[in-house]
C-alpha cells in the first residue's frame, strides 16, 4: 500500500512538471485573428497574450468602428486562445491523474 502512494505522489509530481511545461509552450503558440472583412488582425499566444495587431487605413478614419472590431476581434481571439489553453491543460491534467479508486470523474 505504501509503495502505491508513493506511485501515486510520484505521478502526481510528474504531471505537475508536465503542467508547468505545457504552459510555458502554450506562451510560444501563435493564434492569428482577423475581422470577417479582414481589416483588422490579432495575432495571440494561447496563453492569452496580444503579441500583434494590424489595421487597415480606413479604419483609422471612424474612431467608433475600430474600436467595434478591435472589441470584436480580439474577444475571438481570447475564446480561441482559452480553448486551446483549457484543452491542451486538461489532456496533459488527464493523462497524470493516479489510478485512485473512486475518482474517475476526469473519464
Amino acid at each position: 500500500m505504501f509503495g502505491d502512494m508513493m506511485g501515486m505522489i510520484n505521478k502526481l509530481k510528474e504531471t505537475k512538471e508536465k503542467v508547468e511545461a505545457t504552459k510555458e509552450r502554450l506562451k510560444i503558440v501563435l493564434i492569428d485573428e482577423q475581422s470577417a472583412d479582414g481589416l483588422l488582425k490579432v495575432t495571440i499566444t494561447a496563453a492569452r497574450d496580444i503579441k500583434n495587431i494590424t489595421i487597415a487605413d480606413e479604419l483609422l478614419e471612424d474612431k467608433e468602428q475600430l474600436e467595434d472590431y478591435l472589441v470584436l476581434t480580439l474577444n475571438k481571439a481570447i475564446k480561441r486562445a482559452s480553448d486551446v489553453n483549457d484543452m491542451e491543460l486538461a489532456a496533459v491534467a488527464k493523462d497524470g491523474m493516479p489510478d485512485i479508486p473512486g475518482l474517475d470523474m476526469l473519464k
